[in-house]
Order: structure tokens, then C-alpha cells, then sequence
């Protein structure tokens, strides 16, 4: 069963919240998060089979109506994005760190999903909004060289999209710096 992933961002908590619960009540997906964002948005993430995830989101593009903001379905996710979203993911060395910085959070969920599969990289957080006005944030880490692909793959991404703000790589990053990172 392949994995996919879901996510409709709306610009009213309460019809988020409502569209949230007609999304799990149409198709058989779990939800990843359901949440208020800034500046007072709202979130609904799922994740089941791709057939499931479709079926859902487009059940909450109609329900979420002139309230919906922006929206995504990721076949086959890599796994690695699921413990970003909820700040999950500690890795285990910490060698060069990638910051990808966008006015989107759906459209970096994509670009999170396409840096994680362009080289071997660790994710360390995607930040959707919370604190950020409305933006969000990937970081991510592996050696040099694959930080600077996937950094590289990400501003296309985001750069194609129209909603890239800046992207940094930090070769050799501070010990000071890395658990401020989680």
C-alpha cells in the first residue's frame, strides 16, 4: 500500500475545523495534524493509500469552499516527512544544515518531499506557520554535499511556485547553534 499525504490550508479556523471532520468521515486517512496556524489560519493534514488521500482532500477542497487557501496530495511521501511535520525527528549527527524559507506551508511540504528524495538527508523540522506569520520553514541535514542538492531541488521547487523567501546552507554548523535546531 503505497503512503501518501494531504494537506488543505484555510483561511478560517472554524471551517477548517469542520472541513477536518467531514475529510476523515468521507475516506479511511488518519489525521497528522489538524491545527491553528498564523495568522489565524488552519491546517488539516492526512496520510492513508493514495486512492484514500485523494478521495479526502477532494472532499475538502468542496466542503472547505471559498475558505480554502492552498492544497496538496503527495503520492507515494517519503516516509521521512511524517516525523518532521510534528518535530519528531532528532537526528543523529548533524554535519551540514539546509534552511528552505517559504510565504507557502503546502507547497513546502512538497518542497520538503522532493529534497528528502534527492539525496541522502536527514529531516530536522518543517515548520508550517505557528509563530512564522503565516510562513514556514524546512530544515534538514546530511553531508555537504547532499545538503547543498537538496537545498538546491527545494529553491526550484518553492522558486517555480513563486513563494521561495530565501534558502541558506551552513557547511559546518556551530555546536552552539544545533539544539536550538529542534
Amino acid at each position: 500500500m503505497q503512503k501518501a499525504i494531504g494537506m488543505i490550508e484555510f483561511n478560517s479556523i472554524a471551517r477548517g475545523i469542520y472541513t477536518a471532520d467531514q475529510m476523515v468521515k468521507t475516506s479511511d486517512v488518519e489525521i497528522v495534524t489538524a491545527s491553528s496556524t498564523c495568522p489565524g489560519k488552519y491546517i488539516a493534514i492526512v496520510h492513508g493509500d493514495v486512492s484514500a488521500v485523494e478521495t479526502s482532500v477532494k472532499m475538502g477542497i468542496r466542503v472547505a469552499d471559498s475558505f480554502m487557501v492552498d492544497h496538496m496530495v503527495i503520492p507515494n511521501v517519503h516516509p521521512a516527512v511524517f516525523p518532521a511535520l510534528v518535530a519528531a525527528n532528532v537526528p543523529d549527527d548533524i554535519l551540514a544544515v539546509g534552511i528552505l524559507e517559504s510565504y507557502s506551508m503546502a507547497t513546502m511540504v512538497i518542497a520538503a518531499d522532493a529534497v528528502l528524495k534527492s539525496a541522502d538527508l536527514d529531516p530536522v523540522e518543517i515548520r508550517l506557520g505557528n509563530g512564522l506569520g503565516g510562513k514556514s520553514y524546512f530544515t534538514f541535514t546530511g553531508d555537504v554535499a547532499a545538503v547543498k542538492t537538496g537545498a538546491e531541488v527545494g529553491t526550484s521547487k518553492l522558486g517555480d511556485a513563486g513563494v521561495l523567501i530565501d534558502t541558506e546552507v551552513i557547511p559546518s554548523p556551530s555546536k552552539k547553534l544545533i539544539s536550538h535546531l529542534y
